[in-house]
């Protein structure tokens, strides 16, 4: 993201924030983390984003990135963070994770979670992004 980007990056996170935190009926509010790094943004399969279930932490990876890809990042991770205070994240190989990379390929319940991430965070941000389009 180029420096002249982030203030209006900023005030769309937070609306976009605000309007999903109201949508998702979330209970708590999760601390949100603007990573810069250079050597992630190197790599051509970087990482984009994570959330960190016993923390409620979402981590969003913003050097060299599109602003509006970063909201849509934003919009997935809440959709995990949903899941977690419903009780949709917990899998008998959560503590699995860091051992097996493939974890959302192999366990079938995270697998389940991330198309569910991917499906409404996706329609979420584009819901989002169409209303302040046209308003």
């Amino acid at each position: 993201m180029k420096p002249e980007q982030k203030k209006d990056f900023k005030k769309h996170m937070g609306l976009l924030f605000k309007e999903l935190k109201e949508k998702l009926n979330l209970k708590r509010t999760p601390k949100v983390v603007l990573v810069e790094d250079k050597e992630n943004a190197r790599k051509t399969l970087g990482g984009t984003g994570s959330y960190d279930k016993e923390n409620e932490v979402i981590r969003l990876y913003i050097t060299d990135r599109h602003p509006k890809d970063i909201l849509r990042t934003m919009s997935h991770e809440l959709i995990h963070h949903e899941q977690n205070e419903n009780g949709k994240l917990n899998s008998p190989s959560d503590k699995m994770q860091e051992a097996d990379p493939r974890y959302a390929q192999n366990d079938p319940i995270l697998r389940e979670a991330e198309k569910d991430a991917y499906l409404r965070g996706c329609l979420m941000f584009r819901d989002f992004e169409d209303r302040l389009k046209n308003e």
